[in-house]
């Protein structure tokens, strides 16, 4: 090992010259995985430090539908030093002919616990929700301003009760563990709406206590004892650990798609790293004869130049992980002003480590093979002028290189821990890979024959251009590789985000209603019917009595321990009653009750999500109904469908099973746009307690989510380019000899310059129009596959973004490959050929 390292580096006294792609691909790559690990991080460990600020407290207890009782506030005052009530519920915002939709958070005069609000004018909390004028005082979303078009001082009204704008909400301290919202927030105080009408029995509501708990306090134990003696009444508990646990679960999604994607740059850069190592060894021929010829071993000679790897490696890992750190690091303020919840942008040693740990084990790869081949080269080579073998190295090193695959693989799914995800990924990038190599073999077979058709005769740049791509030390491989993985992610995003954008401006509207109308009470249900089908434009009305309850037991086991983390029992879930099943149900397993029956309690549940948490005919389900346990038997499933955004209950019991619980009515009313804006108006005008969803509005919430995630997405596909990019360059440096040679070979055969130039730029541009058609296929297929499977919509194929691919890949292509094109026109055939005799 040390003569090894003695002659690697002698050998590195030579300088960098050859390994600046190897150097760049590198770095990219570690430094993409450093700075989404190290943003990922940040996140995390702000969401960890301002736990509290974010809930609002060191722990929450949350209610559905109703308030906590007199033993649970008993236990409450107790076990805190402060508690602070919140009423959290959604309604409409009414303002003489305009009304918008609010989320509403009714507070007390403790609130905020933790954290500040900031309100422009700059007021206490306490004064802006005081009496104005002799109306209650309210402050709101500067958004919802807007949309109304009020002005600090003027009236508007939430149900039956009016209320004083008196500032604007400009930050809310505990937004992020309420989680995703249809509509701006409204603050109140909770006394103030009383005589509202909008917490009546039965309305939709949600009830949270915040509690500051005596330093020391051990939340482990205290969630034990919360969840014991509460668990039977539907009490969900939180602390300060995991104040917002929507948020912190996406971020680690994202973080580790993102992270996944950054490995498929950093495969990409494995095709330049590759590409480099086998350019640099065949410039060694010479040297390794020679020393072979001097009585080297094969084994000494893969240790020199592993050993020259290395060392380059662990360059190139560096420069990559003090990118990947310090560009976050010196964006931060810059990224945590934009970011909704907390984040704390730091160095973040693991992320780190996971970079560099991938980017030596890709090195190792993707070098591999190129330096096991050093052991093939022979002495006679010295003599023969003898370039690089491609001859198979031994077994050893195949098995080698099967195993440190399997690592980067094993290690990239535990990492992540999303197994399917990083399986799927990883499935995804080597299936992309063969598919790209085997399209970079078939166009050097296609382009030999061309070379040699009828086609070509006559058209010498063609001619040229073709026998280039199809000669066996060709460039086409390294090309379509490294071009096309970063096109095909390109390609996949922007089918999959005009598909979803398609399906929401088009197919959305002719099946999905117009309106949600919430929080009807029963007494107003026949009156709402009236008034709704008296209107011409409306199509269709759908309604149907509306409870929510908490699946607390199955088969007398919690409920976690059946259904595990499936999304039926991590919250409460809608529940209605029917004595007969609807017009359009479809029972696919047992028999609905009948009309008239009044027996023990009986659930029909969802058929799809009754297989996926294991659910059986005859099973018994108990479910929390505003703090009362209900056990029924499950009796027949349904098919319900809620992809059309429709009326779809999880479970239906029988009628007398709810008698008598507080219940109010939803329904849905399909009309078209234009009448949309009369049917809100005619409705909130006479019912103000009524809440509507406008479906268009809430859907154009998740569609801008989903753009987000996409354009995130995109942004990594970009840096895989440019990691492709680089890979073009180092390929098109790499030939530019070559290209020397045969410029001096086509101009002492009489060819002009122009028609050399034409004959570069064409062969770039086949490789790079392949690199993109290939693309397009993969984008399309991968498109397709989100589409049909994950997002269980229609697909249909968007030409658009596919040309801009294709026309992306020539000209990037065209960049590369002209810009190594001056010094072979310039080179003169003399000089050149000399060299070669």
């Amino acid at each position: 090992m040390s003569l090894a390292l003695t002659i690697a580096r002698r050998e590195l006294r030579g300088g960098l010259r050859g390994f600046r792609v190897f150097l760049a691909c590198l770095a990219l790559g570690v430094a993409a995985i450093a700075a989404v690990g190290t943003l990922r991080a940040g996140i995390q460990q702000g969401l960890t430090d301002q736990g509290a600020v974010i809930l609002g407290g060191d722990a929450e207890m949350r209610f559905t539908y109703r308030a906590a009782d007199a033993e649970e506030r008993a236990w409450m005052a107790r076990t805190a030093t402060a508690v602070s009530e919140v009423y959290d519920f959604r309604s409409m915002a009414l303002t003489g002919d305009d009304q918008a939709l609010t989320q509403i958070k009714a507070v007390d005069g403790a609130w905020p616990l933790t954290g500040a609000a900031e309100l422009s004018p700059e007021i206490p909390v306490a004064e802006a929700l005081a009496d104005q004028g002799g109306l209650p005082g309210a402050i709101m979303d500067p958004v919802l301003i807007d949309r109304l078009s009020l002005k600090i001082g003027d009236s508007f009204r939430l149900g039956t009760q009016d209320f004083r704008l008196t500032a604007a909400l400009t930050r809310e301290p505990d937004s992020a563990s309420t989680g995703f919202t249809l509509g701006p927030r409204t603050i109140v105080r909770s006394d103030a709406l009383a005589n509202s009408g909008l917490l009546a029995s039965g309305s939709m509501y949600e009830t949270r206590y915040r509690l500051l708990l005596p330093p020391g306090t051990d939340l482990d134990e205290l969630k034990r004892q919360a969840e014991n003696t509460f668990r039977d009444k539907g009490m969900r508990w939180t602390d300060s650990r995991n104040a917002a646990p929507g948020i912190e679960s996406f971020v680690d999604r994202i973080g580790s798609f993102l992270v996944l994607v950054g490995l498929a740059g950093l495969a990409v850069g494995g095709v330049g790293i590759s590409a480099a190592i086998r350019s640099y060894l065949d410039g060694k021929v010479a040297t390794i004869a020679t020393l072979k010829t001097l009585g080297a071993e094969g084994g000494l000679i893969f240790r020199s130049y592993l050993w020259q790897t290395a060392i380059l490696s662990g360059l190139g890992i560096a420069i990559g992980v003090a990118l990947g750190a310090v560009v976050p690091i010196l964006a931060a303020p810059l990224i945590e002003a934009s970011l909704p919840f907390p984040a704390t942008i730091r160095l973040a040693p693991m992320a780190l480590v996971e970079a560099a740990f991938y980017g030596a084990l890709s090195a190792l790869i993707f070098t591999l093979l190129p330096l096991a081949r050093t052991e093939t080269i022979r002495p006679a080579a010295l003599y023969r002028g003898g370039t690089g073998t491609r001859a198979w190295p031994r077994k050893r090193y195949l098995a080698a290189l099967a195993l440190l695959s399997a690592a980067l693989i094993g290690s990239a799914t535990w990492a992540s821990g999303i197994p399917e995800l990083a399986l799927g990924a990883a499935g995804g990038v080597l299936g992309a890979l063969l598919v790209l190599g085997l399209a970079a073999l078939a166009l050097r077979l296609v382009a030999r024959r061309l070379a040699r058709s009828r086609i070509a005769r006559g058209r010498p740049a063609t001619r040229a251009a073709l026998a280039a791509i199809g000669a066996p030390r060709s460039d086409a491989t390294s090309v379509v590789l490294s071009l096309g993985l970063g096109l095909s992610v390109l390609a996949a995003v922007g089918q999959i985000d005009w598909n979803l954008r398609q399906a929401i401006a088009t197919d959305l509207p002719t099946r999905a209603p117009a309106f949600f109308f919430i929080d009807i009470q029963p007494d107003q249900i026949d009156p709402f019917l009236a008034l709704i089908r008296a209107n011409p434009a409306v199509s269709e009305t759908e309604t149907a009595p509306m409870l929510r309850g908490v699946i607390t037991q199955i088969n007398g086991r919690p409920a976690r321990e059946v259904a595990g983390d499936h999304w039926v029992v991590r919250g409460d879930r809608g529940i209605t009653y029917a004595a007969t099943p609807g017009p359009k149900t479809r029972i696919t397993a047992g028999k609905f009750w009948p009309e008239d029956y009044a027996g023990d309690p009986q659930i029909s549940f969802a058929a799809e999500e009754a297989e996926e948490i294991g659910l059986k005919l005859g099973d018994r389900m108990t479910v929390n109904i505003l703090g009362r346990d209900l056990t029924a038997t499950v009796t027949s499933f349904r098919e319900v469908d809620f992809s059309n955004a429709g009326m779809g209950f999880v479970m239906t019991l029988n009628p007398s099973a709810l008698a008598g619980a507080p219940h109010t009515h939803i329904a849905t009313v399909y009309a078209p746009p234009e009448a949309e804006a009369a049917i809100l108006r005619e409705v909130t005008q006479t019912w103000p307690n009524i809440t509507a969803i406008r479906i268009r509005e809430a859907v154009d919430r998740v569609a801008e989510a989903l753009s987000a995630i996409a354009t995130a997405t995109a942004w990594a596909a970009a840096g895989t380019l440019v990691t492709g990019f680089v890979v073009l360059i180092g390929a098109a440096a790499a030939g530019e000899r070559a290209r020397i040679y045969e410029s001096a070979i086509l101009k002492t055969l009489g060819a002009t310059r122009g028609r050399i130039l034409s004959s570069f730029a064409l062969r770039s541009a086949l490789m790079g129009a392949a690199a993109g058609v290939v693309a397009v296929v993969a984008g399309g297929l991968s498109g397709w596959a989100v589409m049909t499977f994950v997002m269980e919509s229609s697909y249909r194929f968007e030409p658009l973004s596919a040309i801009g691919i294709v026309a992306g890949g020539v000209f990037a292509t065209l960049i590369a490959g002209l810009a190594f094109a001056l010094r072979p026109l310039a080179a003169r055939p003399s000089g050149t050929l000399r060299a070669q005799d």
